[in-house]
């Protein structure tokens, strides 16, 4: 949570960008990424000036002696009239050239600042842009992540590829119910996103652990609420910071907001990685990582249609033949999961219920061929103002074998299901907030044993998913009570209706005798 001070100064500057003339949300978040890498690297290379001079020992600087005005404490000072020209001509080139090195890009596969351009004009804005982003606590990093949080909450308009930002409390209720672990030092897990977009499935799986794996003592509360230090995860850190999360996306834009979204949440080098997951080129560029590699995938994939069949990798389509994006990406998930490694996906309600031979292969193969535990039903709001088609999630296991599903239908998630997303004063409510029941019943999945269909959560055994030819939607096996409604005999109705039409005749006939 940040404070409303400083809420109220982001509101101020996204309503000057606004005024500036950018309107794009998407353009004015990289746009504060952009100055945010500027700050952050100055503030890198001065801590490396501090340690050099406390140690004594030597370090290769980012700046050199003819390039130390395009660093952050020195352009910050310059007058409107100057500082644009020096940050859009000399900053922004630096940028480019410094992030180009492989130790400086936190993405695998591009230049994270190839095509970073200034697009501020006005330099009354780029001041107050300067300004908010140099009082912000970037050194903060509970404060500095929600801060950036914030910023995403603004995003209203969906990529050029049809992603958008996932509800946050959607994220939080799928990372609880897979329950991520780190116990094994040996072999610990490895989590990651196909479509990572913002990558805020891979920032709340880092905030569940650390909350998950912090001590008594490790817990300490101020004015903001109460935090986790994830003092248990020391042994796994070097593991955290550079090879737990993995992220891939192909717009370019994203990659730069996952980046700084990772590194803002304390993910020092982020493995945000360049691909088109669902192509032929991806096995090759990744072969470690798109085949039998995680222990747990979390995804909203972007769903934009049909894929040319030439750019689908072949062994995506071997069992389910398809061209639907929202096909490809659960077949995709099944090959990068290890055995028994696990998911939880965001589909259309499409998914549950189409005809065709790729939509039925495809459920086939996920109660046949492998352990499909949930079926999650999202009331068509949820995902608006971006969009509001209906939508589910889809919980499963590689391998093993599927006996029962818990299908749970969801009809509030805590927020008004128009556009405005409004949340509700009282969240503890069952009737405002269905997702912690969700919760509560999937981890007490014994108790559901005894629950008829006609409550919001029941268990379907596999036979009767085969017998109904693996229909997954909820619907499907949800019964409907019907209460018998009495009406009154049609004779007594029409009796009524004229006693009523006597006495607005009376009515009309008094109030003419008055007006005589």
């Amino acid at each position: 949570m940040i404070t409303g001070q400083l809420r109220s100064e982001i509101d101020k500057l996204w309503a000057e960008f606004w005024t500036g003339g950018i309107t794009n949300p998407l353009t004015v978040i990289e746009q504060i990424s952009f100055l945010m890498f500027a700050r952050m690297l100055d503030m890198n290379e001065e801590a490396n000036e501090k340690m050099a001079q406390r140690t004594g020992k030597p370090f290769k600087p980012i700046f050199s002696p003819d390039k130390q005005h395009l660093r952050w404490k020195k352009f910050k000072h310059f007058s409107a009239e100057e500082m644009l020209p020096v940050v859009r001509d000399g900053v922004f080139p630096f940028l480019k050239d410094a992030f180009s090195r492989e130790e400086n890009s936190s993405v695998t596969g591009i230049n994270l600042m190839a095509d970073a351009m200034l697009m501020i004009q006005k330099p009354t804005l780029l001041v107050s842009a300067i300004n908010l982003i140099d009082n912000l606590p970037l050194n903060q990093g509970d404060t500095k992540g929600n801060l950036y949080e914030y910023l995403l909450s603004k995003l209203t308009t969906a990529g050029i590829n049809g992603q958008f930002r996932t509800p946050r409390h959607i994220i939080r209720l799928m990372v609880e119910m897979l329950d991520p672990k780190l116990d094994d030092l040996e072999h610990p897990e490895v989590i990651g996103d196909p479509s990572c977009g913002t990558a805020g499935f891979l920032i709340e799986t880092m905030q569940y652990l650390t909350r998950k794996y912090t001590s008594p003592e490790g817990i300490f509360t101020d004015e903001e609420g109460e935090h986790y230090s994830g003092d248990l995860l020391e042994p796994f850190r070097r593991h955290i910071q550079s090879r737990m999360l993995h992220g891939f996306d192909f717009d370019v834009t994203m990659l730069r907001i996952a980046s700084m979204n990772l590194m803002l949440h304390g993910i020092e080098h982020p493995s945000i990685h360049y691909a088109d997951t669902l192509s032929g080129k991806f096995p090759e560029r990744f072969p470690a990582l798109a085949s039998n590699a995680f222990d747990m995938v979390l995804a909203n994939p972007p769903f934009t249609g049909n894929l040319d069949e030439k750019d689908v990798a072949p062994n995506l389509t071997g069992k389910v033949k398809t061209r639907k994006t929202e096909l490809l990406f659960l077949t995709l998930i099944l090959r990068m999961l290890k055995t028994g490694g696990r998911s939880a996906t965001i589909v259309p309600d499409g998914v549950l219920f189409g005809s065709s031979k790729a939509h039925l292969a495809l459920r086939q193969m996920l109660v046949e061929e492998n352990q499909l535990e949930a079926i999650i039903s999202l009331p068509s709001g949820v995902f608006k103002p971006y969009a509001g088609v209906s939508t589910a999630i889809v919980f499963f296991t590689k391998g093993g074998t599927t006996d029962e599903v818990f299908f749970y239908d969801v009809q509030a998630d805590g927020f008004s299901l128009d556009d405005k997303r409004t949340p509700f004063p009282d969240q503890t409510k069952h009737a405002n907030n269905n997702l912690p029941d969700v919760l509560a019943r999937w981890r007490n999945r014994a108790a559901e044993q005894t629950r008829l269909r006609t409550d919001q959560s029941f268990l379907v055994p596999k036979a009767e998913i085969v017998e109904k030819n693996y229909d997954l939607s909820i619907n499907r096996y949800k019964e409907v009570v019907y209460q018998e409604v009495q009406y009154d005999p049609p004779q007594q109705i029409l009796s009524e209706l004229a006693e009523l039409e006597r006495e607005i005749q009376s009515g009309i006939t008094e109030l003419q005798g008055m007006l005589q």
